[in-house]
Parts: structure tokens; sequence; C-alpha cells
């Protein structure tokens, strides 16, 4: 199905001394949560710091929402306005208070809502009835300085919201919200706002994610939305003594007493005929794993 690109990427590049990003191709779909999923050092942060623009040392082509440049998200302040980003390190100066964010978001973003702030704070208690507005950022806890900045980023009227490892700080309970925070974000947009996310926890993602980019070595590997990867990939179990063969054919493989399990392409299942398997669908972690094993320099066991 053609579906409109919230972001467009081409030939983006990045060598570092011992890395380097090389994408061909990026394409986020308009309207939908995308996950964006790679191991440590795979190039997730480097490219969400391009595409937020922190990181302007880079080459490529870049086009917001099909019709603005990354020039257009430098100097026009009402294309700056429409994307909202999180990331990890100094995100907020530590001196600052959650008072102070409030005035200081006001003043760089004309969207930003007091109002929807306060809520958010008091949401996720942060700030209630106005308690803990002057505690400083850096006595903040890991877990309430991504809080604080998901309150600043989701108080503002943004197109598309870039967060690297928003569910990485947060425990079980907050992660929960954060996936309906961002349900709601997409649904009050009307197919308009688009959110990308990079994420470790993709178990704990994956009812929220949409579509799914995975990373290896500063390149995309695999991509697609979810339901259409789970007709690409297939996971199969079978017996213990057919694993040896099966091996050759799956993405990964683990076996225990009773037999093995793992994941392939669904066009290759006829490669383990004569064998006495059964097939069932993967969940996107499941997927997400034997591509990133497939691909990974890892020595895997």
């Amino acid at each position: 199905m053609e579906v409109t690109s919230a972001i467009k990427g081409e030939k983006i590049y990045k060598k570092f001394k011992k890395f380097e990003l090389n994408i061909p191709e990026l394409k986020i779909p308009q309207g939908y949560a995308t996950a964006l999923i790679g191991e440590n050092g795979a190039g997730k942060t480097t490219l969400l710091n391009i595409l937020s623009g922190i990181r302007m040392d880079y080459k490529g082509n870049l086009l917001y929402f099909d019709k603005y440049t990354d020039k257009d998200r430098e100097f026009n302040p009402e294309v700056k306005d429409k994307i909202g980003y999180t990331g990890p390190g100094k995100y907020y100066l530590p001196q600052w208070t959650i008072g102070d964010v409030e005035q200081i978001s006001k003043l760089l973003f004309p969207s930003f809502s007091s109002e929807k702030f306060n809520q958010l704070c008091t949401e996720l208690a942060l700030s209630i009835n106005g308690e803990n507005r002057k505690k400083k950022n850096s006595n903040l806890s890991d877990g309430n300085k991504m809080k604080l900045m998901l309150s600043g980023v989701f108080a503002r009227d943004t197109d598309i919201l870039l967060l690297d490892e928003p569910a990485s700080p947060l425990d079980p309970l907050m992660r929960d919200k954060l996936c309906q925070m961002i349900s709601e974000y997409i649904e009050e947009g009307n197919g308009q706002k688009s959110v990308f996310f990079s994420t470790h926890n993709i178990s704990d993602m994956e009812n929220i994610t949409d579509y799914a980019i995975i990373m290896e070595h500063g390149t995309v590997v695999e991509e697609g939305f979810v339901e259409d990867l789970k007709e690409k990939y297939i996971l199969v179990k079978g017996e213990r003594e057919d694993a040896d063969k099966a091996k050759d054919i799956l993405y990964t493989v683990s076996t225990n007493s009773y037999g093995f399990e793992g994941v392939c392409l669904a066009e290759d299942l006829d490669k383990l005929a004569g064998m006495d398997v059964v097939e069932e669908t993967p969940s996107l972690y499941q997927i997400s794993v034997a591509v990133m094993k497939k691909n990974t320099k890892l020595v895997m066991r």
C-alpha cells in the first residue's frame, strides 16, 4: 500500500573513527508508531541525532512532511516546532527545575501548553498540586528525568516525536503509560502525527509498534509493517533429532531436551520438508532477535 512518509532520507552518511552510518534510503511512515531496533552500537542514536538536528555533520538529504528540508528544520521556527525530541545525556541543564523547564519551553516553542505540561506532570507523579516544582533536574532519578522530558515534549503541538530510548529508564508501569501516551498522540492526529522511537525493550513496546526498522552495523537490515513481517517470517518448532538439519535454514535455533525452535523466512518452509515441525506466528521480539543474530558481529553459540 502507498504510505506517506513523515520523514524521508536519502544517502544518509556519517563516518566516525571506527564506525560509519550508511543508510541509502529511509522512510518513516506518517500516522504510525515506528520502532528503531538494534543492538548497542548499531547507530540508532546517531540516526536520531541527525533527524532531530542535534548532529549536523553528516551527508545526505532529508525531507520532512514531504516539503521541508533539514535546512528548513533549522531556520524555520514553524518546522522546528513540529518536531519533538527526547534523548539521553544533558537534555535539560542540571540546575533547571520543573518550573524552569516550563518557562523555558514556553519561550522556545510557540505551541507549548503550560496547562498540558502541568497536567502531565501530575499524571506522571512528578509535580502534584504544585509540589516539587523547585526540584532540580540533577536531583531527579533517571526515571523521573525521562518523565520530565516526556511531559515537556508531549505538552507541545508537534507532528512527529523522535524519542531515543524513552522506555529504558522507566519501570514496567510507566512503560505501559508511555505506550498509552504514544497511542493517544497518534490517534489524536488523525493520520498526521507520527512517532519514531528507539528501544531495547521490544516486548514492552510491541503492542504500540506499527512499523519496525532493524539496524545493524550502521545500516538498515530489515524493515516493514509489523503484520507484514509476521507473514514474512515464521516460528518453527520441531524434534530434537532434526535440529542439526534445520539450523542451516533457520535464522536462529535453540534446543533443549524436548526439541528445537527457531525463526526462518516463510518462503524457506519447503526446505524443512520431511521434518515433523509446528509453525507459529513469531512476535516482533522473536523476529528482531533473529534478524539481529543473522547480521551481528557477536559470536553467537
